[in-house]
């Protein structure tokens, strides 16, 4: 049987070349909650490609996908599924988009721990896998593991939706963490960006009110690299924190002020 990293990076892979190819021949699109929240045939069709593997090759364990796609698993075991993170890209011709995927397990009180991530970017045909327990790789090759820097030598990626700018609650623990970062990214794929802290491209992410299926896929990788990952409530908001132990900690004695 195919372990669940390379069943998840067949997966992954699989979807983006998918979405890829129906953008090429042309799409039907969606808006969801606002301009920049849309959906497509693609989405749905390359959600609806993992989760029919998954439910023929993993029949107990749960599915969770950003489209819809929902089914209780018996052991504790979840996927959470991201068909195409950064549709808003992907529909623009921007090259920053991916599919993502993460195998989780639940604990005690709701919690949910990543096992593994997996993260396709069909532009620049990079496959990343990793977990706590599998060292992250990029297309098989094992990154350096992050070590401890100063979050002033480091970018900092976010995301602040232009409805949040008067919430005080959100746009001033951001702007705290960005005053501390050397430079700012708001690339628009959130499994992107944690693959590219995972891999040292960037220094450190941090968003708020992110979605199981944005955080978990790279959340495992940057765990697999060796960094930290944090989810902590403040001012009405759960604010996620990835990169290397030194950053987080200090993104986190900013973001509490």
């Amino acid at each position: 049987m195919t372990d669940d990293l390379e069943l998840a990076g067949e997966l992954v892979r699989q979807a983006g070349r998918l979405a890829a190819w129906m953008l090429r021949q042309g799409l039907d699109v969606q808006h969801k909650t606002s301009v920049s929240d849309v959906v497509s045939d693609a989405d749905r069709a390359a959600e609806e490609l993992i989760v029919q593997a998954l439910r023929s090759a993993r029949p107990g364990d749960g599915v969770v996908g950003e489209e819809g796609a929902e089914h209780a698993g018996e052991h504790g075991r979840t996927w959470y599924i991201d068909p195409v993170d950064g549709t808003y890209n992907f529909l623009s011709g921007l090259p920053y988009w991916c599919s993502a995927m993460a195998l989780a397990e639940h604990r005690a009180g709701g919690a949910r721990e990543p096992v593994l991530g997996a993260v396709y970017g069909p532009a620049a045909d990079e496959l990343w896998l990793g977990g706590p327990d599998h060292p992250t790789s990029c297309n098989r090759v094992p990154v350096t593991p992050l070590v401890d820097t100063p979050l002033s030598r480091l970018s900092l990626a976010s995301y602040l939706h232009p409805a949040t700018l008067p919430d005080d609650g959100a746009r001033e623990p951001l702007l705290a963490m960005l005053r501390g970062a050397a430079t700012v990214r708001m690339l628009g794929s959130g499994s992107l960006e944690l693959a590219a802290v995972a891999g040292g491209r960037l220094g450190l992410w941090a968003q708020l009110d992110t979605l199981d299926w944005d955080w978990l896929p790279g959340a495992a990788l940057v765990l697999g690299a060796g960094g930290a990952v944090e989810v902590l409530q403040h001012r009405g908001h759960r604010w996620h924190l990835a990169g290397n132990r030194q950053a987080v900690a200090e993104a986190r004695a900013l973001l509490l002020g």
